[in-house]
């Protein structure tokens, strides 16, 4: 049996006292099983009152709630008691990850007259050396510095590589630069806003890695021109193995055979209590499954995920996935669609759907058949209640990524992160153009004041929305239904003069 340590019992304790927080709430429909009772059943009040449960675990546990940690913990406790309570059965799924721990990071300009920049450690980089380092920059000869080749005829031995994101990942960046003798390497933006990257996973042969923004990393290179310019950038961390899990919960009725599978990552950023990115995604999931527990049956099983390690590369969906592809493939197709939650309640917020029929945006992968339908279903909630919206890249950027790799039909709903808002977003939904969604987005100040109860109060109607439609129905994603409210299979129907055998 695990024993219970020190920190899991403060944990407890402190999941103990959120959960005071919803002691009083207002009573809820007995039987919310349609999209009108769901959608009034879900209140933001309630939502944001799993926030300020997540608040008041991060103020407990070191200000974080990051993954590894006793904030962690305390969160998962939370979920895990608010479901219990709903009657729900939960189930933690472990998995091993790389802990980091940032003690110092720093990027500071030593030649006199260059510009100033503030790096953001990549997740994975590997520390520089006791004291950091202190080299002069030096670019690869193409631009982007995806492979050691990129280097050739430059001279980056011993420097700091200055390099520009894209047509890789950072990791390859990273490797690549420390395979052409780079002590450090520096990933300025390709387009606005700020940019925090991760490697990926534990790359030993690579340099240590920070990102700029894009008008940094010009900036930097316009110095460049007029000579050499010395930088020291210093990142003393803990690298190390630990544990940590997914909370898993699913109805108990319904056709398990055709899961309606929900997600959102329950885990922070290490710098901050994380309420935005992505408090508020598994609050509103929560609430959802909450009051979902209160229908009396359904056709289709309804799964939630609270995903660990999201934050250090999607590990815990990653995880999860990969499990059932190994162990359990049949398990793996009776998951007839997946809907990600990652940032619903950005403060300069975009109502975005994951733009799963490409109409704006062509994705990265191929998209899995059902998830244009999927998409569809929150669309067409928007377009019946009169609420505007955009598409948003279907990137892979989330925790549906390993689901639509694998196959699964998948959507989602997020409200932004480091992105800038285009006038045309502003005109459409308020706030500020030219200003990213969330201008706290992975910082300290993503606490609980850096939530929009608007878009909050949007996002979770069209989560409770989706979920009860399509707990009943998938009819339009896959074809598959149930008679009544059995959670059987409906008969199959043969024309006439045909045979079963």
């Amino acid at each position: 049996m695990r024993s219970r340590t020190a920190a899991a019992t403060a944990a407890a304790a402190t999941a103990a006292l959120a959960l005071t927080t919803l002691a009083s709430g207002p009573a809820q429909a007995k039987n919310p099983n349609n999209s009108k009772k769901m959608t009034q059943a879900v209140t933001v009040d309630n939502v944001h009152d799993h926030l300020e449960a997540f608040q008041q675990i991060a103020d407990d546990n070191d200000g974080n709630r990051g993954a590894g940690t006793s904030g962690y913990e305390a969160s998962a406790q939370y979920v895990e008691t608010t479901l219990q309570d709903a009657g729900y059965t939960t189930e933690r799924q472990y998995f091993d990850f790389i802990y980091e721990e940032i003690r110092e990071a720093s990027l500071t300009t030593v030649t006199p007259g260059a510009p100033t920049v503030d790096g953001i450690p990549m997740s994975y980089s590997q520390p520089t050396p006791a004291g950091g380092v202190t080299a002069e920059l030096a670019t690869p000869t193409t631009a982007t510095g995806c492979t050691v080749g990129a280097y050739e005829g430059a001279d980056v031995a011993g420097k700091i590589a200055l390099v520009s994101r894209g047509d890789c990942t950072f990791g390859e960046k990273a490797i690549a630069a420390d395979a052409a003798g780079a002590d450090a390497v520096i990933v300025y933006n390709n387009t606005t806003g700020a940019l925090n990257g991760t490697l990926g996973g534990l790359e030993p042969n690579s340099a240590p890695a920070m990102g700029i923004t894009q008008a940094e990393g010009q900036s930097l290179l316009a110095a460049m021109a007029n000579g050499p310019v010395t930088m020291t950038m210093v990142l003393d961390k803990t690298l190390e193995e630990r544990q940590t899990f997914n909370v898993l919960a699913e109805t108990e009725t319904g056709r398990d055979d055709n899961v309606v599978m929900l997600g959102a990552h329950l885990d922070g950023v290490h710098d901050g209590a994380g309420i935005n990115d992505n408090g508020s995604g598994s609050a509103g999931i929560l609430e959802t499954a909450v009051q979902l527990g209160k229908v009396n049956k359904l056709n289709n099983k309804v799964r939630f995920a609270w995903w660990g390690a999201e934050e250090l590369g999607l590990i815990g969906s990653d995880h999860y996935v990969a499990d059932l592809q190994a162990n359990d493939p049949e398990a793996l197709d009776d998951i007839a669609t997946y809907l990600n939650f990652d940032m619903i309640a950005s403060p300069n917020y975009i109502i975005g759907v994951y733009d799963a029929d490409e109409s704006t945006y062509e994705a990265p992968v191929e998209v899995p058949a059902g998830s244009a339908e999927t998409e569809d279903v929150f669309t067409d909630f928007f377009d019946g209640t009169g609420q505007p919206w955009v598409d948003t890249e279907f990137s892979g950027r989330s925790d549906y990524s390993a689901f639509i790799a694998a196959g699964v039909p998948a959507s989602g709903l997020f409200t932004g992160a480091d992105g800038t808002k285009t006038p045309e977003e502003a005109a459409t939904f308020g706030g500020e153009a030219g200003v990213i969604y969330d201008p706290n987005y992975h910082t300290p100040a993503d606490d609980i004041t850096n939530i929009n109860m608007e878009a909050l109060d949007i996002m979770s109607d069209a989560i409770a929305h989706a979920t009860i439609t399509l707990a009943q129905s998938t009819r339009a994603i896959n074809g598959k239904s149930s008679h009544g409210k059995s959670g059987q299979p409906a008969p199959t129907v043969l024309p006439e003069g045909v045979d079963a055998a």
